[in-house]
């Protein structure tokens, strides 16, 4: 979804500057333009500037916010293997703002185990990087990974470290994310 007429902010809303990260107020009845919705969060230019608006306050855009996926209940036996499943589900709904490819994709994600803390409890450890070492958006999309971990029953734990080892490259996108962004 990307907007080519304003939307009128519907109220104050906090958001990260991109690509620095840090937090601002934006203004109810400041235009915004969506300039990209992907995972639940949404890239709007505001006043020439570029800002990432989470899900939890897309009312602040007029925009329903996307429902929660459904989460097998707390008693459901659950595999190993569909935990497994259901981390890398996650993975891919984490966008970087300006790019509209998963984070998966982009090849940010250079590692990812689940460690067995109990029973049906799990511990992820994440290993991922950026797209450019200086990315003050690095913090926010770290929190964004952890909070989409988090969420999902069997996790209790999450460990989110951002690694500059081996450095990025545009040859560790897969090719679907290559092709979606006119690199062949």
């Amino acid at each position: 979804m990307s907007t080519n007429e304003p939307i009128l902010l519907t109220r104050d809303v906090e958001a990260a500057v991109v690509p620095q990260g840090s937090r601002v107020t934006l203004m109810k009845g400041e235009p915004a333009y969506i300039t990209q919705s992907l995972g639940g969060t949404y890239t709007v230019v505001v006043n020439g500037n570029m800002f990432r608006i989470d899900s939890k306050d897309a009312d602040a855009l007029g925009v329903k916010p996307e429902a929660e996926p459904a989460r097998a209940s707390a008693g459901a036996p659950r595999t190993p293997e569909q935990l497994e499943e259901e981390v890398w589900r996650q993975l891919r709904n984490c966008y970087d703002p300006e790019i509209p490819v998963n984070i998966v994709d982009l090849g940010l994600i250079y590692d990812c185990k689940l460690e067995r803390m109990g029973e049906a409890q799990y511990k992820a450890e994440v290993r991922m990087t950026l797209t450019a070492p200086g990315c003050g958006m690095g913090p926010v999309l770290q929190q964004d990974v952890s909070n989409r971990l988090l969420s999902i029953e069997g996790i209790d734990e999450a460990n989110v470290d951002l690694v500059w080892d081996p450095p990025w490259n545009q040859g560790m996108m897969t090719e679907a994310a290559r092709l979606q962004l006119g690199l062949y």
